[in-house]
């Protein structure tokens, strides 16, 4: 029985989280090299503006902050379902090496296959899936005991391992590529958002929509999979069937994320930590308001970063990387 104020409380922290999108969202849409007064956003948005001040809304503006939205909230869900199925909370996609799996896949479908123009977009986040769920299973593989299941601790170290390695298989890769292949890729590693037209946000958007919910069903087993192993064999919960489920749940939003805006980590494991702190731990409360925390962090980094540097800004990635690596240094010390 979840106690009524903790439910008043996440409902008035998500209606504040969606303000402070909006709001975050406005403010980035008349920020940049062309200039849209915030008094001329309403009659654009209704359609009563200049070709240009249209152009720069519809085509430039308003598809990357909806992608970089979109974008954290599957990073910060991905990784609140990491942490609980390995009950680490250090696991992030980014950490433990699935988005390098992601970004490994990528690579080789956009250095060595023939790109279509109609289907490159949509076949991007079925790729990175694929390369992430490979590196999932093996991560997943060499963590796992016979007698003793899972070892999260072990979990976590293999796949700052495999990390690496991917890391070093991408320079192979693009080290006899051409250049402008490779200016891609390296944008893709920094995590600069790159995928910022509306095709993107419909090749991510039906991911969102069906695991979200999916999450949301499957919450109450993730509560039961953070318990000790032996209570939840005990309660009858299929532990190993549960956490392969909730797994490639993870690795599908993460893989369609990072495909769209390149390499970032750090949201996967803030955004559930910040929840956890304001809600508690039960998933049904906290996963809610970590979807719009990773949503509107991804989001104001992007914003922050593209503003900060002239010409060409600071990636995503880097401004997520300069407030997640203090707080993951600041988690390993305390666990």
């Amino acid at each position: 029985m979840i106690q009524p104020e903790l439910v008043k409380k996440q409902r008035i922290l998500m209606a504040v989280l969606s303000a402070l999108i909006i709001v975050t969202i406005v403010i980035g849409m008349g920020l940049g090299d062309a200039s849209l007064s915030y008094d001329r956003l309403i009659p654009t948005i209704m359609g009563q503006g200049t070709f240009k001040e249209e152009f720069v809304l519809f085509s430039i503006r308003l598809p990357r902050v909806l992608i970089t939205v979109l974008a954290g909230m599957a990073l910060a869900l991905s990784g609140a379902i990491l942490q609980g199925i390995t009950r680490n909370d250090l696991a992030d996609p980014g950490i433990i090496g699935i988005n390098s799996g992601a970004g490994v896949a990528i690579a080789v479908f956009f250095l060595f296959f023939p790109i279509e123009a109609g289907t490159f977009i949509y076949m991007l986040p079925l790729c990175a899936f694929l390369g992430a769920l490979l590196t999932a299973v093996l991560i997943y593989a060499f963590s796992y005991k016979k007698n003793e299941g899972l070892q999260p601790v072990k979990m976590v170290l293999v796949g700052v391992g495999f990390s690496t390695a991917l890391s070093g298989v991408m320079i192979v890769l693009i080290s006899s590529a051409e250049r402008e292949k490779v200016d891609f890729i390296a944008k893709w590693l920094s995590g600069n958002i790159w995928g910022t037209d509306w095709p993107f946000i419909w090749a991510l958007l039906p991911w969102l929509l069906l695991l979200i919910p999916f999450t949301l069903y499957k919450a109450n087993r993730l509560n039961l999979l953070s318990l000790s192993e032996p209570v939840a064999i005990g309660i009858g919960v299929s532990i190993e069937k549960e956490r392969i489920i909730l797994l490639l749940t993870a690795v599908a939003l993460a893989a369609s994320a990072v495909s769209v805006t390149g390499g970032i980590a750090f949201i996967g494991l803030i955004a559930p930590h910040m929840a956890k702190a304001l809600v508690g731990p039960r998933n049904q409360l906290f996963i809610p308001i970590a979807i719009l925390l990773g949503g509107w962090l991804l989001l104001f980094a992007d914003t922050l970063g593209r503003n900060l540097v002239d010409p060409d800004g600071l990636p995503a990635g880097i401004m997520v990387a300069l407030i997640g690596a203090p707080y993951f240094m600041y988690l390993l010390l305390k666990k």
